[in-house]
């Protein structure tokens, strides 16, 4: 039974990149993704990925799901460089030390019985509520760019470069989804800190 899911989970997988057989009728989604930025893969290309159809099936959700993938990968690229830091450096205070921690895999279910896991929850609820909330009804709106909170102090100040750093943190943050997955995975694994091995 185990081998029969293993070979239909597999034939799934691999048909998700297989091309699409071609029809008659044009592809809004394609149409739709042609104004975002970020439709290039790491070497520039063009690279429009929509497995599913989303961008044809629901097109008011664009931005939405703009908004959602810059949002993921700015908490992936966060979380990668929190998992590989933590293997050599580490808050004061006991409850956060080597001793009381010793790898960083354990660190979610031991803050979790000490409390400091809790406040984060709360903070991050806060932001939500203050932050998210009303960014996301200015983005249905259309008062603002998905991922755009005003933060502009080391931004590019020619339109150019400002798409070329667009497409640098889109990029950059697809890669720390699969990356921080990956760290997650090996660190359960193997039982080892960086570099994960």
């Amino acid at each position: 039974m185990k081998s029969v899911i293993a070979a239909l989970a597999l034939l799934v997988g691999a048909n998700a990149f297989t091309a699409p057989a071609a029809s008659s009728s044009p592809k809004t989604s394609l149409n739709a993704m042609d104004d975002m930025i970020g439709s290039v893969d790491f070497r520039g290309k063009e690279f429009k990925f929509d497995p599913l159809n989303l961008a044809e099936t629901y097109p008011p959700f664009l931005p939405w799901f703009r908004e959602c993938e810059i949002r993921h990968g700015r908490t992936a690229m966060l979380a990668v460089m929190g998992f590989i830091a933590t293997d050599f450096i580490r808050l004061p205070g006991e409850m956060y030390s080597f001793e009381a921690i010793p790898k960083t895999i354990d660190a979610h279910d031991a803050l979790l019985k000490t409390g400091p896991m809790y406040q984060l929850l709360l903070w991050i609820g806060l932001f939500d509520i203050i932050v998210t909330g009303p960014a996301c009804t200015a983005l249905e709106k259309g008062e603002r760019e998905p991922g755009d909170f005003g933060l502009y102090t080391f931004a590019p100040k020619d339109e150019a470069g400002m798409a070329k750093k667009k497409e640098s943190e889109l990029l950059n943050g697809r890669l720390a989804m699969i990356a921080v997955g990956g760290i997650a995975t090996q660190s359960i694994i193997t039982g080892h800190g960086f570099p994960y091995v």
